[in-house]
């Protein structure tokens, strides 16, 4: 079975696996993106990772979608966007979505409310989207694609995510500031064990705008067999 996987700048992505469509952390105000909300499909389940304003600003456009977030988010999100259909999951859970799963695993982050302190929304995640249900016996046939949402980099990457949910492939936060910068990034990238490696939440505004070559060559620094593929907006790749 094979992933499409399309960067529509910063953290928002759309995942096609086999028919069943994700779309993750719409914000599609963003350099790297002409489409408007209203240019995009609806998806079958919106993944929201957290809810800062840059995660979260055009979710409301997608409200037919299955909402999957923490319950905290579902329940907000349901309140003041009327979702009709949420999955309130929480993290170390994984829910079958059409014809893929979907794991959530925490993230190194904070989660106030549209990025104000008024209000904490549950505690901020990524997620492993694969076509097989993860187990603690390897599948060397399933294809996994990790979404690890705003994070700072965790021993995790390397203790749980790479040996028991196996990803093949990676978007990795790397505009520092806010997330890993570009040598956390190539470091998690390493530990991961990923074949492909996609850099995010970068040149987005000015605290963090990078020379995204910088991450390319950590990760080359690292040692690490990861190809990396530093995407234009809007273009897919086909991960197999």
């Amino acid at each position: 079975m094979t992933m499409e996987l399309t960067w529509h700048g910063h953290s928002t992505w759309h995942v096609d696996v086999d028919g069943t469509t994700f779309l993750i952390d719409p914000f599609f105000d963003n350099p790297f993106t002409d489409l408007e909300p209203d240019d995009v499909e609806t998806p079958d389940y919106l993944l929201l990772t957290h809810g800062h304003a840059d995660h979260i600003a055009d979710a409301g456009a997608f409200t037919d979608a299955t909402l999957v977030a923490v319950p905290e988010m579902t329940a907000f999100m349901q309140d003041e966007h009327g979702f009709d259909d949420a999955i309130g999951m929480n993290l170390g859970g994984t829910v079958e979505c059409g014809d893929a799963f979907v794991t959530m695993h925490r993230a190194d982050h904070t989660n106030g409310l549209n990025t104000g302190y008024e209000h904490d929304i549950g505690m901020p995640a990524g997620f492993v989207i694969s076509d097989q249900k993860p187990t603690q016996a390897s599948d060397q046939d399933a294809t996994a694609f990790y979404h690890a949402g705003d994070t700072a980099l965790m021993s995790e990457m390397i203790d749980v995510i790479a040996p028991f949910l196996e990803p093949d492939a990676a978007a990795l936060p790397c505009g520092d500031h806010f997330t890993m910068g570009p040598w956390q990034a190539a470091v998690a990238a390493d530990w991961l064990g990923v074949d492909h490696v996609f850099p995010m939440h970068y040149d987005t505004f000015p605290p963090v705008e990078i020379d995204v070559e910088d991450f390319v060559n950590e990760v080359k620094a690292t040692g690490s067999d990861a190809d990396v593929h530093v995407l234009d907006g809007d273009e897919t790749f086909t991960l197999e």
